[in-house]
């Protein structure tokens, strides 16, 4: 099992208290590829903002679960080497079953509806 914490990502309770602290709202995208996760954490960076990286199960069959994961690990990396450390979390958006919502967890996503 990997943990969302040793891919450098948070989990989404971190963020959404600190949201409601300061009254902003958290942007969530989500992803299939290399060009969509770039585009977003280039505007997150520039912006300064947290952000939810949502994976859907269609996104999921096609991009491979595997590759996501350290997809969102070098998102992580990347938005440090652009100069801004940002939250970022890991979402599996609308699991469609029990097995698929643990499988996500094990492989280090930190949430799933």
């Amino acid at each position: 099992m990997i943990s969302y914490k040793d891919l450098g990502l948070v989990n989404s309770r971190e963020i959404f208290a600190k949201a409601m602290k300061g009254g902003y709202a958290i942007p969530a995208f989500n992803f299939n590829n290399m060009e969509q996760l770039q585009a977003i954490i280039q505007a997150c960076v520039e912006t300064r903002s947290p952000v939810i990286l949502q994976v859907s199960s269609g996104a999921r069959k096609y991009a491979n679960q595997t590759l996501l994961r350290y997809m969102a690990q070098g998102a992580v990396e990347y938005a440090k080497e652009l100069g801004y450390n940002i939250p970022i979390v890991l979402h599996l958006d609308h699991g469609d079953s029990f097995e698929l919502c643990k499988s996500c967890i094990e492989f280090g996503f930190s949430t799933d509806m």
